[in-house]
């Protein structure tokens, strides 16, 4: 890395899109979502930019940007030299301040801010590096890769040492044929049956094989819609199931029961995010069934995965890559998971986060797992047009990025007219219709 490149300016925008009038994304907890970043840019006095963001749906958006906007001051001043020579030490400068932690720590507000800052660096030293990000990650010399990681509280899990093991695969096979994806779009909660029927048959013409359905709102309902599902892809395509925690314990185990009958891969979220003993407690009872618990997309920190794999609560581990602390928090989980023989699924139902979440799939299979057994990466068909590196699929599988950082780059256009609330687009729906997010 030639040159000292110094942070001159963080900025942060509110960028909302009105994704809850047409229903998308919707489901059992979040039945009116509208999808959000908090979209940083992080300036240098070299002429390199940094982008990254974090996920959410719409209220409280306002909420994170003020939390972005108490970290950079963490970071502006610093050079990317510094910060990514001991990159563990500063995780933990963003994480564990001595006033800032403590509304936190590593969770919440503070976390998705710290993600959306990371995400920012991270693409910043890609783009010095002239790679994308997952390519950055597997070139990496192993300790300096795990230097990244902050093993505070998981080295009962994992150490340090341990982590410098691992499998490694060719860049080849994943450049021709792709990283597998299933997809969640044709099944949001709130849509019809005959979109849902429209949306299946246009999937599987693209060679879609796996398929999510939304559950957890009516018990009636969902066997209605996993028939109806199941009989459009027949019996040899798997379906998954998601109630994004809709459930208590019980609840969730009686009303899997009765949906076992359409043969789901996984009950995604079946209860609360926090709640690693009854996760373990479903994942026992359905085991008999051959139904898998997934959950992950709103699991705070690598600690709560650690207990989630040592109680052997869940059969998929659902990273996500703004939820977590970043890369460096997403690295420890990835090398935990491969560690506990348990697959990497990861969650990317939000806007950018398939943009994003395809770089560390690429890294687990190539650096990590070497196995695509039980894996694939969530996609969703909604907003790819919004960022200059967008995802492409290719025979149902992502296709490897090539420009250079984290695709987190989204059009300037697009942050213009989206952002909340003097967006163009906010204002023309505020004056017609009253939406309000």
């Amino acid at each position: 890395m030639a040159g000292a490149t110094t942070i001159v300016q963080l900025r942060v925008s509110d960028v909302r899109f009105p994704t809850s009038l047409e229903q998308h994304g919707s489901d059992a907890m979040h039945t009116e979502p509208d999808y959000s970043v908090a979209y940083v840019v992080i300036e240098t006095d070299g002429g390199h930019e940094g982008y990254g963001l974090t996920f959410t749906l719409g209220k409280g958006t306002e909420v994170v940007v003020c939390a972005v906007e108490a970290l950079s001051a963490f970071v502006v001043g610093r050079t990317l030299q510094e910060i990514v020579g001991d990159f563990r030490a500063f995780y933990r400068l963003l994480t564990s301040d001595g006033q800032m932690r403590w509304i936190g720590p590593e969770k919440g507000v503070i976390q998705l801010a710290t993600a959306a800052v990371l995400n920012a660096v991270w693409d910043l030293w890609a783009r010095v590096e002239g790679k994308p990000l997952w390519k950055l990650l597997v070139d990496m010399e192993p300790r300096k890769l795990v230097s990244c990681i902050d093993f505070r509280y998981i080295t009962d899990a994992l150490t340090e040492e341990e982590a410098l093991g691992g499998c490694f695969s060719s860049h080849e096979e994943m450049l021709r044929d792709g990283y597998p994806a299933y997809t969640t779009s044709c099944a949001w909660i709130g849509y019809s049956d005959q979109q849902l029927k429209e949306l299946c048959t246009k999937a599987l013409s693209h060679d879609w094989t796996r398929f999510k359905v939304k559950v957890g709102a009516d018990l009636q309902d969902d066997v209605r819609r996993c028939r109806l599902v199941r009989q459009m892809i027949g019996p040899d395509n798997t379906l998954m199931i998601d109630a994004n925690q809709r459930w208590d314990v019980q609840e969730a185990i009686t009303w899997v029961s009765h949906l076992a009958e359409f043969k789901p891969l996984w009950i995604e979220e079946p209860t609360s995010p926090d709640d690693i003993l009854g996760h373990a407690v479903i994942s026992k009872a359905l085991a008999p069934l051959g139904i898998g618990v997934a959950t992950g997309e709103q699991c705070h920190n690598r600690v709560m995965f650690k207990q989630l794999l040592q109680a052997s609560a869940l059969q998929f581990v659902q990273i996500d890559s703004c939820r977590l602390g970043s890369v460096n928090e997403n690295l420890a989980v990835i090398l935990m998971a491969c560690k506990f023989h348990v697959p990497v699924c990861p969650h990317a139902g939000g806007v950018g986060l398939c943009e994003l979440v395809r770089h560390l799939i690429l890294f687990d299979y190539i650096s990590v797992s070497a196995s695509l057994q039980n894996r694939m990466c969530e996609y969703v068909d909604h907003l790819h047009e919004h960022f200059k590196s967008p995802v492409v699929i290719r025979n149902a599988c992502y296709v490897p990025p090539k420009d250079p950082g984290y695709s987190t780059e989204m059009r300037e256009e697009s942050v213009r007219r989206y952002q909340y609330p003097q967006g163009e687009v906010w204002q023309t729906l505020q004056a017609t219709r009253g939406h309000r997010t």
